[in-house]
């Protein structure tokens, strides 16, 4: 277990954490647990590169921490009637169908790689963004208007699913590659 790995290990284990807080209506202890999340998100793949500690269980391990934190947190606000439902189904099902994939490709014994493709990358940072902002604006609802969370909402749908289809494209042509 290096360090990299702890990290996102860390991660995962700071979701239950996040959730309760959430049910509780502690959200500025929500939003610190969400923050250092994202932080150390970014954190555990820079150290891993410097170190050179990239390894197939980090492969797995940082996907894991990022999907269960997110789909957690859009879940039980989306559950308190903060974040509207139609944005949690976007971005569940995103993640469902990409899981969809991944056990057909491997039912059809065809290796996948894990490996986010950059609209993946901006689609967590929309993500983590909007989960951040709707936090503050919970806590302070004078520092920013409305319309910019509802910007946010948009914003995350729309790069939300342009990466399902830039996903389900590149599959579709991986396998139609192999067959």
């Amino acid at each position: 277990m290096n360090i990299p790995n702890f990290i996102s290990l860390s991660r995962i284990l700071l979701v239950p954490v996040i959730v309760i807080f959430l049910m509780q209506g502690a959200f500025l202890k929500a939003l610190i647990v969400l923050v250092i999340s994202a932080i150390t998100d970014a954190l555990d793949g820079f150290l891993a590169r410097i170190l050179k500690q990239q390894t197939v269980l980090g492969a797995y391990l940082d996907p894991i921490a990022d999907k269960a934190l997110l789909i957690s947190c859009f879940i039980t606000l989306s559950i308190k009637g903060i974040i509207p439902g139609w944005l949690t189904v976007i971005v569940i099902s995103r993640d469902c169908i990409i899981l969809i994939g991944i056990a057909v490709l491997s039912i059809m014994s065809m290796s996948v790689e894990i490996r986010p493709a950059f609209i993946s990358k901006v689609t967590t940072t929309f993500q983590l963004i909007t989960l951040i902002t709707v936090l503050i604006f919970r806590i302070n609802p004078y520092i920013f208007d409305y319309r910019w969370v509802m910007f946010l909402y948009w914003a995350t749908a729309f790069f939300t699913i342009i990466s399902g289809l830039n996903y389900m494209f590149k599959r579709l042509r991986l396998s139609n590659a192999r067959m």
